[in-house]
């Protein structure tokens, strides 16, 4: 049976059946725009394959959740309701913002509850996305569809003349790919045998004949595409990450990994009734090395996509909207990195093979800094307002896109050379090949908080959750600060908070005195208690992040950060 389904799967990935059937539809996520937005995280069921529905899991809708369009400066409010029977997370990919809303794998939304985070958007205009980042259960709720974008609008992309009519000229590409059981379920495995665009199989979509923007997201649980179209046409790169490159980069194929984002312009004028194929060139690449160049013949990381071409998004051009761009702007930004000489500091990250850790990882496992992921210990303590360099040297015969949480960065090399072009800008995801050395240079200037910690990982869903992680503070912690254990033994809610501020303590533990201390240790109200649960009123200190530092009696300390409202 599981044979007849792969060779159905290839057929409806190849296109091999007939022309009636051979495209559908491309879905384009809704919008929510404002400063407050609702997501609902709930199980759905989707008609990707003939037959008995998906089971499939979204926010707001059946597979993939909405576009949140944000504002820089903004300050957006996100009440995140969990109505699933499993823990979730809801991480940020790329914003910056405090460590307590990062929603990592500390940031833990358990069933039928929510979350209610905020924050000031700083990051430049750009695309960004949101999706699962529980420890251990990445690969499996990312797999079942849980995920969405992030457009950030600012001034400086608004003056110039590119194409934003979301949906028509401005279209949002998701890409991934699934595997499916013999009731059209989804397999938990890191490489599918069936393409999704946007969760479509073999998608198809009508644009106008005028310059395009598609906002490319790598969603994969693994693969790599390397991106192009069927015509060979030259398209233009002209954002990273993070945002606007200086200048639009001329390719032919651009090389996208797991969790990147770049946009791209394709320029479609005086091309009204014709088709085009944006299509995955992996035959291309490596047989080791990059993920989706391999050629697998058995096992679980076999499937009918390894080492082939296919078909990404069927593009039939149609009459131009008249108000569309027509030329490709050259000129894009003025961006202004951090010089090397400007560093306090280099800091060595290896990537290696699991050698040497017999009967704890598989043998395709690989790990970050000769360490597995402890979600206790804190790999580094990075000083608040800090210029670093971080160099990363793969050892190891495989590939990974390594992703940093809270920064963005500055490519300075890889193996010794200049960043591609295409590469020369705000980056949170940079691809360390094998056997290479890749170094970039970030500022840490503000958030400083030493309890929570943000992560950096492999972007690679199945490496992330195997324990190719780790995890760092910033900032100096106010005196008295516990380690993570010790803390563990206070809960504190709600957080954020507009007024009182709730403590429950582990049976046993008396507190006799409060303190709340801003991020700069100084120390701002003080109560004295006797009790193991309590609350205090802050609703007089003003918006920002604080510490709460309770003493029992026998003058152990415990100190949680909250935001007050």
């Amino acid at each position: 049976m599981m044979s007849k389904l792969r060779t159905l799967s290839a057929l409806l990935c190849f296109g091999a059946l007939t022309a009636s059937a051979q495209y559908n539809t491309l879905r384009i996520p809704d919008t929510l725009s404002g400063t407050t937005f609702n997501l609902t995280a709930r199980d759905t069921f989707l008609n990707i394959m003939p037959g008995t529905p998906t089971i499939a899991g979204s926010f707001n809708s059946d597979f993939w959740g909405p576009t949140l369009i944000w504002n820089k400066g903004d300050i957006v409010h996100i009440n995140v309701d969990n109505q699933t029977a499993d823990t979730t997370t809801v991480h940020w990919h790329g914003m910056h913002l405090p460590a307590i809303m990062d929603g990592g794998p500390h940031q833990t939304i358990p069933p039928y509850t929510s979350w209610h985070p905020y924050w000031k958007v700083d990051n430049n205009a750009a695309t960004f996305w949101y999706h699962p980042h529980l420890d251990m259960k990445a690969e499996e709720q990312m797999n079942m569809g849980f995920g969405g974008f992030i457009i950030v609008r600012d001034s400086a992309e608004s003056a110039l003349p590119l194409p934003r009519k979301y949906g028509v000229d401005d279209i949002p590409l998701a890409l991934t790919d699934r595997r499916f059981d013999a009731s059209n379920q989804f397999v938990i495995a890191p490489y599918g045998d069936s393409m999704l665009t946007n969760g479509v199989l073999r998608a198809q979509y009508s644009v106008p004949a005028q310059v395009l923007r598609f906002r490319i997201l790598d969603a994969a649980i693994e693969r790599s595409y390397n991106i192009g179209f069927s015509d060979n046409r030259t398209f233009y790169v002209i954002t990273t990450d993070g945002g606007l490159l200086d200048t639009s980069v001329a390719l032919t194929r651009l090389l996208i990994h797991a969790g990147e984002r770049y946009e791209i312009l394709v320029n479609c004028t005086g091309q009204s009734g014709t088709t085009v194929n944006m299509m995955a060139y992996n035959s291309t690449l490596p047989t080791g090395g990059v993920a989706g160049g391999e050629n697998f013949t058995g096992g679980p990381f076999a499937n009918y996509l390894g080492h082939r071409d296919f078909n990404i998004l069927h593009l039939v051009i149609g009459a131009a909207t008249g108000t569309g761009v027509t030329t490709v702007p050259h000129s894009l930004g003025a961006n202004v990195f951090p010089a090397a000489s400007t560093a306090a500091l280099t800091r060595n990250i290896s990537i290696s093979d699991s050698t040497g850790l017999p009967g704890i990882l598989g043998p395709n496992a690989f790990i970050l800094n000769h360490r597995l992921f402890n979600i206790g210990y804190i790999d580094y303590h990075v000083p608040l307002d800090n210029t670093e360099i971080w160099s990363i040297t793969n050892s190891g015969a495989f590939g990974h896109p390594f992703h940093i949480h809270d920064v963005e960065f500055y490519v300075l090399s890889v193996n010794g050379a200049p960043a591609p072009a295409y590469q020369q800008g705000w980056k949170d995801v940079i691809f360390v090949p094998s056997h290479q050395n890749v170094q970039f240079i970030a500022r840490f200037a503000d958030y400083a908080d030493s309890l929570h910690p943000y992560m950096f990982h492999c972007h690679i869903a199945l490496h992330e959750d195997e324990g190719m992680m780790g995890q760092f503070v910033v900032g100096n912690a106010p005196s008295g600060i516990m380690n993570i254990a010790q803390n563990s033994k206070m809960k504190l809610f709600p957080n954020p908070t507009k007024g009182m501020l709730h403590f429950e303590m582990e049976q046993g533990i008396t507190i006799v005195h409060a303190a709340i201390i801003n991020i700069r240790g100084i120390l701002q109200k003080e109560v004295d208690l006797h009790t193991g649960n309590g609350a205090i009123d802050v609703a007089s200190l003003g918006y920002g992040q604080y510490f709460i530092r309770l003493t029992d009696e026998e003058g152990r300390t415990y100190i949680k950060s909250y935001l007050a409202e």
